[in-house]
């Protein structure tokens, strides 16, 4: 069986945790439930698939990359003649509004319980130019707070899970950084809580790669103004949503230099940033599999996953709630695109709205319990 690297408190006042190889049916020494198998080697890709995740072999690569850096800007987005009225409105057909559809959603939802998951950028804080400014404002943090005292919440994000905590400032919540790769339960405040904390990191073995090419990064793409390359420990990424577009074919051809050294890593994109991970089979949509199972909710038909999200990655997630035909996923865009996402939101104060609504209903259904 293969093991993996998990960190657990063994303390109940605080969280001396230490890094201890065990095997996947005891991830978690304090609970029942045993986690979803973990990942047991490396994705195996067809040529088919190496095209589509943009894999590094092959000048013609570069082609594609940089026609989806296009296609992840909103300006091309919206220019697209295939997006025009009518195709808009036949999106929003397929996927309305999950605010317009509210009274539908909790009909699905009644004598279920609700778990929440959240992405961070463009989700719960607005997609800004300088990524370590995207703050949470403090409406959306105290309704936050408000939906993890209603129900079970995780953040589900690429970002370092100790950055995306110091934006987030909420001890009550679940949190899995790094693509789902570094996932930490409740430090404190949670009914919810299982045991007394967990960290489980399934790409241990690759810290010191994805640190070697985070630092040969940052000096590769030195030269292009406006690239920014950010550690988030279990991955890294290299955003050039302030790079002229003129010179993406450039910081293309400077991320390839450096990765085409690493081939246990793999290239992958979101929203303006290359994405640089590990090729273990492990994502977004495994992630919420393993805090679901972490819950004791893997095997329940009275379970009703909640999952938000407007990137690239939020799709595995949406794609396993479709798969499980259990709860369904919410995309953040303004734009229509393909998405396995059952509902749409335009925008993070949207978000807000939506998530401040599940509040206000959980709370009359208590009796106005889960007031602040």
């Amino acid at each position: 069986m293969t093991k993996q690297n998990v960190l657990v408190s063994d303390t109940k006042s605080t969280f001396n945790m230490a890094i201890l190889p065990i095997s996947n049916s005891s991830i978690f020494t304090r609970a029942a439930q045993k986690p979803p198998a973990a990942p047991g080697g490396y994705i195996s890709i067809s040529r088919k698939k190496l095209l589509k995740n943009l894999e590094i072999n092959g000048e013609a690569r570069i082609n594609t990359w940089v026609d989806s850096m296009k296609a992840s800007s909103p300006t091309h987005i919206k220019a697209t003649p295939s997006l025009a009225d009518h195709d808009q409105s036949s999106w929003i057909v397929r996927h309305p509004s999950a605010l317009d559809m509210f009274e539908e959603i909790i009909d699905a939802a009644k004598g279920k319980q609700i778990v929440m998951f959240l992405d961070y950028d463009g989700t719960l804080s607005p997609i800004v130019d300088d990524p370590d400014r995207a703050f949470m404002s403090r409406p959306m943090r105290k309704t936050v707070r408000k939906l993890a005292m209603c129900f079970p919440t995780a953040i589900v994000t690429g970002r370092c899970r100790d950055k995306v905590y110091s934006f987030v400032k909420l001890a009550e919540l679940y949190y899995a950084g790094s693509h789902g790769m570094d996932i930490k339960g409740p430090a404190k405040g949670s009914k919810y809580k299982k045991g007394n904390g967990v960290l489980f990191q399934p790409a241990s073995e690759f810290l010191p790669m994805i640190d070697d090419v985070y630092k040969q990064l940052v000096e590769k793409t030195k030269s292009t103004e406006g690239a920014k390359v950010e550690n988030n420990k279990f991955c890294v990424s290299v955003h050039f949503r302030c790079v002229e577009e003129k010179k993406w074919s450039e910081l293309a051809q400077q991320v390839k230099s450096v990765l085409k050294e690493y081939p246990k890593l793999r290239l992958t994109q979101g929203r303006k940033v290359l994405e640089i991970r590990p090729t273990i089979k492990w994502d977004k949509g495994k992630a919420l599999e393993f805090l679901l199972e972490s819950l004791g909710f893997a095997n329940c038909t009275d379970v009703f996953p909640v999952y938000i999200g407007d990137d690239r990655s939020d799709e595995d997630a949406f794609k396993i709630l479709r798969d499980r035909g259990q709860g369904f996923g919410i995309l953040v865009s303004k734009f229509p695109k393909e998405t396995s996402a059952s509902y749409s939101l335009q925008e993070p104060a949207q978000v807000m709205d939506f998530l401040g609504r599940l509040v206000e209903w959980k709370s009359l259904s208590l009796g106005g319990q889960a007031r602040v």
